[in-house]
């Protein structure tokens, strides 16, 4: 069995919230579910969460968690019969007291924005698929020239071209869905249009606040975050790729740069990071996908991506399963190539913490002597990161006790978790219980080389300090 080092995160949505293709996407090859906190209420998430506990615990295979925050996002309100169309030259008006809109205006629902615009401004909506430019504003009313021709429906996004919006990161709605993640038991809170470190900040304290245990994502979509990325990156545990708004504001030209960068500093900084948007988008209607689309998912890989992300294409889509699986052969055939590009370009750098420099020596030896798999013992799943960092060919097995740790590993390149029980704190025994898990779980065969890294003293949380090689079955160090 080919082993997929890069993780696949679907959104569950209508498509996708049944017992039968909940296990049937992770039967497929997902990895941790995505429920987006900007559709459906409370309760919605807290029984699809239950559903993918359940099914994973059925199927054996810690699956993460991660609850998507829906942010600031500043839309237009409702028009009197659902849509409109608008033509370039139209004069068009976006009223912050309007109630329902029509064909020449339509209501906010950011009663702020007419004090942040001024003339010549450009406001991008529906995602940059209608351009207005502002002609001027008077008190609550922003006058508008239409730019480009497009049909506009209710409650269509809102970006002001290079950014500046002031909006804060955390609404209300926000901070109540905080509570209800922590209360599913999220792995992983993803933050949507932070500004600078102080929005993931604040949003760790809330976690905490809450009693919850989940990592924090700081989705990149915004002009501003940009400028603040290397502090972001810093105060985040994760960063997503987020396309779609930040395209709309950099300019889509400006995207494949920038995703380059932020999946390099992240790595740069031992965080993981998600590529998103549009990965396979014509697969919501196609069973499959685009020359582009498979080698955008591709890039993604080489780029060195922790995970791509699938939205719509499995919480709406007509092909979930489908998606999920070229997903997986395209992530397996450019992991191929992504071997040879980056085995030749390593290159010793000075190390920082002591399960930094294990992890560095664990792959060095590994590559040099023939080793079939890394394992792992790890409390807290930090050893598993390190080790996947280090760019390895060889799979990385994460063995920890914790289950919440095991789930979190779940969005990690190259490193496959499995429970271990650990009840014994005697050395010889617990690396008996290693061996036996990997024997049980396939990973390896009687007489494979493996290399083992744990802390000593041995069952003790803290920090990974220890090589051991064996030889399966042998017990004995080489």
């Amino acid at each position: 069995m080919i082993l997929r080092k890069t993780k696949i995160v679907a959104t569950l949505g209508p498509a996708s919230s049944s017992e039968e293709m909940i296990a049937r996407l992770i039967t497929a090859g997902v990895d941790v579910v995505r429920l987006n906190f900007s559709h459906g209420s409370a309760q919605d998430h807290i029984k699809r969460a239950e559903i993918v506990r359940k099914i994973a615990a059925k199927l054996n295979r810690p699956i993460g968690v991660l609850c998507d925050l829906q942010g600031p996002k500043i839309r237009i309100g409702k028009f009197e019969l659902g849509k409109i169309t608008l033509k370039t030259g139209d004069l068009f008006v976006l009223d912050a007291d309007c109630a329902l809109g029509n064909q020449y205006q339509v209501g906010l629902d950011y009663k702020d924005l007419p004090q942040q615009v001024s003339a010549d401004t450009l406001l991008l909506l529906d995602d940059g698929r209608i351009e207005l430019k502002v002609d001027c504003v008077r008190g609550n009313q922003i006058h508008c020239v239409v730019m480009t021709d497009g049909v506009l429906s209710n409650n269509k996004g809102i970006n002001l071209q290079g950014g500046g919006l002031s909006a804060d990161a955390l609404t209300d709605k926000d901070i109540e869905d905080i509570k209800t993640a922590v209360a599913l038991e999220a792995d992983y809170i993803a933050i949507s249009f932070p500004r600078d470190e102080k929005d993931v900040l604040l949003a760790k304290s809330l976690v905490k606040k809450a009693g919850g245990t989940a990592s924090i994502i700081a989705k990149i979509e915004r002009a501003e975050a940009i400028d603040n990325l290397e502090a972001i990156i810093h105060a985040s545990d994760a960063i997503m790729v987020a396309r779609g708004d930040l395209g709309v504001e950099v300019g889509d030209a400006a995207v494949p740069g920038l995703q380059k960068r932020m999946i390099r500093m992240a790595r740069a900084q031992n965080k993981l990071v998600i590529t998103a948007t549009q990965m396979m988008e014509s697969m919501i209607n196609s069973p499959i996908p685009t020359r582009a689309e498979v080698s955008d998912v591709a890039n993604a890989v080489l780029d060195g991506t922790d995970a791509v992300m699938l939205s719509a294409e499995t919480a709406a889509g007509q092909y979930p399963i489908q998606t999920v699986l070229a997903v997986h052969r395209v992530c397996i055939e450019a992991e191929k190539e992504y071997e040879s590009l980056h085995h030749a370009n390593r290159r010793p750098q000075r190390l920082q913490q002591t399960d930094e420099a294990i992890a560095a020596a664990a792959i060095f030896t590994a590559q040099s002597f023939n080793v079939k798999v890394i394992a792992a013992l790890t409390q807290s799943g930090n050893a598993a990161q390190w080790l996947s960092r280090a760019d390895s060919s060889i799979p990385i097995y994460a063995l920890s006790p914790d289950k919440v740790a095991r789930r979190k590993l779940t969005l990690h390149r190259n490193v496959f978790p499995y429970p271990i029980e650990q009840s014994s704190k005697n050395r010889d025994e617990i690396l008996r219980e290693m061996e036996q898990v990997l024997l049980n779980n396939n990973a390896v065969q009687a007489g494979d080389t493996v290399l083992l890294t744990f802390g000593e003293p041995i069952g003790s949380p803290g920090g990974t300090n220890t090589l051991k090689i064996i030889k399966i079955g042998e017990h004995r160090a080489t």
